[in-house]
C-alpha cells in the first residue's frame, strides 16, 4: 500500500504518537464535570498531526508554513492544558514530563521544518 507523503514525516509519526498519549490520559481523567477540559486537550493534541498532514495537502509552500504555525499553537494549547491538569494534580510529575519532552521534540522539529517551508518563500 502507498503512503501519503504526510505518513513518512518524522514528525507526523511523533505527533500521532503524542495524541495517543494524551487520549490516554484523557480517558482516565475524564468525568461529567470536566469534559470540556478532556474534550479540548483531545482536540489540540490530535490538532498538531491533522495540521501538518493538511498542510502537506495544499497547493503551495505558503499554505503549507500556515498549517505548520497552526500544529505549533496546537501544541502549544497542549502543554497549557496539560499544565493546568498538572496543577490540580490530574496527572502526576512524571507523566507530565514525558508529555513535556515529547512535545518540546515535536516542537523543535517543527520550527525546523517552519524554517525550511520559509526558505523556500525567500526569492
Amino acid at each position: 500500500m502507498n503512503k501519503f507523503g504526510f505518513e513518512k514525516l518524522e514528525v507526523w509519526i511523533l505527533a500521532v504518537d503524542f495524541a495517543d498519549i494524551i487520549i490516554s490520559i484523557t480517558e482516565r481523567i475524564c468525568n461529567t464535570r470536566h469534559f470540556r477540559i478532556a474534550e479540548q486537550l483531545e482536540s489540540a493534541s490530535t490538532s498538531v498531526s491533522m495540521n501538518i498532514a493538511e498542510g502537506c495537502g495544499r497547493n503551495s509552500d505558503r499554505e503549507m508554513l500556515q498549517f505548520l504555525y497552526y500544529a505549533r499553537g496546537s501544541l502549544n494549547e497542549t502543554i497549557t492544558l496539560m499544565t493546568i491538569l498538572k496543577k490540580r494534580g490530574w496527572v502526576n510529575p512524571e507523566e507530565y514530563a514525558l508529555i513535556y519532552n515529547k512535545a518540546s521534540t515535536i516542537s523543535r522539529m517543527l520550527y525546523a521544518f517552519i524554517n525550511s517551508q520559509k526558505r523556500k518563500l525567500q526569492p
